[in-house]
């Protein structure tokens, strides 16, 4: 059975939720899945940990009528290979976006940056400033500081986070309900779209990396990446930036907010008193309108 062919059948189970067509990029070998809706300017959307290109869904369905909008799975994400001998680190997966865009051509790109999709989408951007129109964030960071929930620090110790991430899907699974405050969105089927992609020992191996990569101490490989483009990221102050924050996150508090207000205080921002870390699962519907005027 070829890839596209496994792939259509997970995916035809979602029904509804995720009515995209499946595209793929070779990188050396490693197949990066991403979808390609629409047509007009180009929107790039980046998801973070644990999830996938399933999380902006609605948001693809609101925009793609006026905009081509791109939504990559990170390699060993959603849709994407798994390779189990593979450096998952922020810096693998900003060369991996960079071939993606250069594989599309994509310039004068909106960028949509959530969670881990902030620092990877963020550390390409500084590299091509005159590619970059606009900017959209949703509950994320691209620089160091903050504390570490004790539930993810957890995940990050020798032998035990391998057994809670990837043995028991302690991370993909709690998120579910911990990281969504509106719980009646989280429906048996919407949350087995989240955990799709993530129904194995091995298909799990991106998941336990990322919380392996967070940059909290210089021992971690993406602390020096992240140190260098915190420094940089005055070079976007001049790009229109949205920002969409879930004031109820109980990983990326209003700590960060804060933070990106600092740095950018042009920035339009809506806080959602009623919104968790999946911001966009819990408000989407809110946040169409506002994106949509933004965009025009």
């Amino acid at each position: 059975m070829t890839r596209q062919t496994k792939t259509r059948t997970a995916l035809d189970t979602l029904g509804d939720l995720y009515p995209f067509q499946s595209h793929w990029l070779d990188i050396g070998g490693v197949y990066m899945h991403y979808l390609d809706e629409g047509a007009g300017d180009p929107i790039l959307m980046l998801h973070g940990n644990p999830t996938w290109s399933f999380y902006y869904r609605d948001l693809v369905i609101g925009l793609r009528d006026r905009y081509r909008v791109i939504v990559p799975d990170h390699v060993g994400c959603g849709m994407s290979d798994k390779p189990q001998s593979y450096p998952y680190t922020l810096s693998t997966h900003i060369k991996n976006l960079q071939c993606l865009i250069d594989h599309l051509g994509l310039d004068r790109v909106t960028l949509a940056v959530h969670d881990w999709g902030g620092a990877i989408g963020m550390g390409w951007a500084v590299r091509n400033l005159r590619k970059v129109e606009r900017l959209i964030v949703f509950n994320t960071a691209a620089f160091l500081g903050g504390r570490m929930p004790m539930r993810i620090a957890i995940c990050r110790l020798p032998l035990l986070g391998a057994l809670l991430v990837r043995g028991l899907n302690g991370f993909a699974r709690p998120a579910t309900w911990l990281a969504s405050t509106q719980h009646h969105r989280m429906a048996r089927e919407v949350r087995r779209g989240y955990l799709l992609p993530y129904d194995s020992w091995s298909n799990r191996i991106a998941v336990h990396r990322f919380v392996q990569d967070i940059p909290s101490s210089p021992r971690v490989p993406s602390y020096y990446v992240v140190e260098r483009l915190q420094l940089a990221l005055a070079q976007l102050r001049d790009r229109p930036m949205i920002v969409f924050w879930g004031m109820r996150d109980f990983c990326f508090t209003p700590f960060f907010l804060d933070e990106w207000i600092r740095r950018f205080p042009q920035a339009e921002v809506h806080k959602f008193e009623d919104a968790g870390h999946y911001v966009v699962e819990d408000a989407h519907e809110r946040i169409l309108p506002a994106l949509s005027k933004f965009l025009a």
